[in-house]
C-alpha cells in the first residue's frame, strides 16, 4: 500500500519533468516545416518581430521574412554562377561575378510583383504588453530568374560580354525551375 502512494507523486514528477528539458519548454512557432522552407519551385522565407506597437511588429517581421529572401536568391545566384564561369574558365570571371551580385542587390530592392505572402500571425502579451507577428513570403524561383533576366537586359552597368553570361547562367536556372515546375 506505502509503494502505491509513493510511486504516484515519483510518477507524477517524472511525467511533468519531461515536459521541458535542460533548455525550456519547446515552442512550436507559426509558419515552420517543410511548407516554409525553399524548394527546387520556391524561394521562401519566414520572419518574426516583437513591439509594444503593433505595426511596428509586423514592420520586423516583414523585414525579417524578405532579408531571408534575399539572402536565398543572393546565395543561390553565386553558386550558380561560380559553378557557370569555373566551367568556362572565364578571365572576367570576378567582374561578372561582381556584376551578378550587384544585380541581386538591386532586385531585391525593388518590390518584386509575384512576391507573396502566404501568412501572417499576430499574438498579444498581456503579461509583457507586446505583440509579436510572424510572417511567411514565397516567390516562384522561375518568377524570380524572368526578373532578374528581364533586369539585366535594362542594366546600363553591364556590358556585352558579362550580359551574355549572365543571361545564360539565367536560362540555365530557369529551365530547372520550370522543369520542377511541371513535376
Amino acid at each position: 500500500m506505502n509503494t502505491k502512494l509513493i510511486s504516484i507523486p515519483v510518477i507524477a514528477i517524472l511525467i511533468t519533468s519531461c515536459a521541458s528539458g535542460p533548455f525550456g519548454s519547446q515552442v512550436k512557432e507559426p509558419f515552420t516545416g517543410n511548407a516554409y522552407e525553399s524548394n527546387n519551385r520556391f524561394f521562401r522565407g519566414t520572419g518574426k518581430g516583437e513591439s509594444s506597437a503593433d505595426n511596428v511588429a509586423r514592420g520586423k517581421a516583414d523585414i525579417e521574412a524578405k532579408a531571408v529572401l534575399a539572402a536565398q536568391v543572393n546565395t543561390t545566384m553565386k553558386q550558380v554562377t561560380d559553378q557557370y564561369l569555373q566551367q568556362k574558365e572565364n578571365e572576367r570571371a570576378a567582374d561578372v561575378s561582381d556584376k551578378f551580385e550587384s544585380l541581386v542587390r538591386e532586385v531585391v530592392n525593388t518590390n518584386i510583383a509575384d512576391l507573396r505572402k502566404t501568412g501572417e500571425k499576430k499574438y498579444f502579451s498581456k503579461k509583457e504588453n507586446k505583440y509579436t507577428v510572424f510572417i511567411a513570403y514565397e516567390i516562384k524561383k522561375n518568377a524570380m530568374f524572368r526578373y532578374l533576366k528581364k533586369q539585366a537586359k535594362t542594366n546600363q552597368k553591364i556590358d556585352e560580354r558579362q550580359q551574355e553570361v549572365i543571361q545564360k547562367v539565367l536560362d540555365q536556372e530557369l529551365k530547372k525551375a520550370d522543369e520542377a515546375d511541371v513535376n
